[in-house]
């Protein structure tokens, strides 16, 4: 077979890709060559640390392609974006670009799309088995969608528990602290008492070591050690999570009609049929 004659499908097929992916290709092709930039850099600077986050980056943007070809889905050009955005989000310009310390809220609004893509892996796992003709399980839109929603939020919970292990055993500080200027403890209540004691309007704090030192935190109130960071990230996370179970409960309760649903739910690319059952135009 003449070599031309082999290099046919692959050419089409590209131009398939090119056509139907054309978004996610310039996305792609723009993030990677950043990432790749962003790693000669710090090479030149001898920061190593930061050139393991640009390669573990350069994996992880091939996630998407591994998901599709291990799962046979293909993943909407909407949802692809968000993957890789959320992932050059987090690691580049989060980590290494320090906009987690610039940007007060950008963890907040990557914990919320990790509540939505979570939703979105665990809505999409239970979708592809409902659709299965050999374990079909004809699952309600509901169920699925608190499916979803449970998945979602356990990742997160998995998640606070890893970053407050990591604080505890290395003091890194993930869970990000918190100054309030009011508390209330039943620490500070009188022995065997159970009222909590609350105290306002706090400026500072001082830190009395064991030789005797004592430190001012000059931090304008009382330092909480990453609980309220961990209950926001849930809450975000949470509303995230609610979100896409949302859309995906309308998604499956109308199949190929809601246009806005199928930007971000994953379909099987060659969906088996129960048998008897007439075959519907591919989504």
């Amino acid at each position: 077979m003449p070599k031309d004659n082999k290099k046919q499908p692959l050419r089409r097929e590209a131009q398939h890709l090119w056509k139907e992916k054309r978004s996610v290709t310039l996305v792609y092709i723009l993030l990677r060559t950043s990432v790749v930039l962003v790693m000669l850099a710090q090479i030149f600077n001898r920061n190593f640390e930061n050139v393991f986050l640009c390669v573990l980056t350069l994996l992880l943007f091939m996630m998407p392609s591994v998901m599709k070809r291990k799962l046979d889905v293909e993943l909407p050009n909407t949802l692809e974006i968000i993957i890789l955005l959320f992932i050059y989000a987090a690691e580049i310009l989060g980590e290494i670009g320090a906009y987690y310390v610039t940007f007060p809220y950008w963890d907040t609004v990557l914990h919320t799309l990790n509540g939505f893509l979570c939703a979105a892996i665990g809505f999409s796992l239970v979708d592809i088995l409902n659709r299965s003709s050999s374990e079909r399980f004809n699952l309600s839109p509901l169920y699925m969608a608190i499916v979803a929603f449970c998945f979602s939020m356990t990742v997160g919970v998995i998640w606070e528990f890893f970053e407050c292990t990591m604080d505890q055993l290395f003091f890194l500080d993930m869970q990000k602290d918190t100054v309030v200027s009011a508390i209330g403890s039943i620490m500070l209540d009188a022995p065997g008492g159970n009222h909590p004691v609350v105290i306002k309007n706090i400026t500072d704090v001082i830190i009395v070591q064991a030789d005797g030192t004592r430190t001012a935190l000059g931090l304008g109130g009382y330092l909480d050690i990453g609980l309220l960071d961990t209950m926001e990230d849930l809450f975000v996370n949470f509303i995230g999570a609610l979100t896409f179970s949302i859309i995906g409960y309308f998604y499956v309760k109308s199949r190929g009609e809601n246009k806005f649903a199928k930007r971000f739910i994953p379909v099987v690319n060659q969906e088996a049929k129960p048998a008897g059952e007439a075959p519907t135009q591919s989504e």
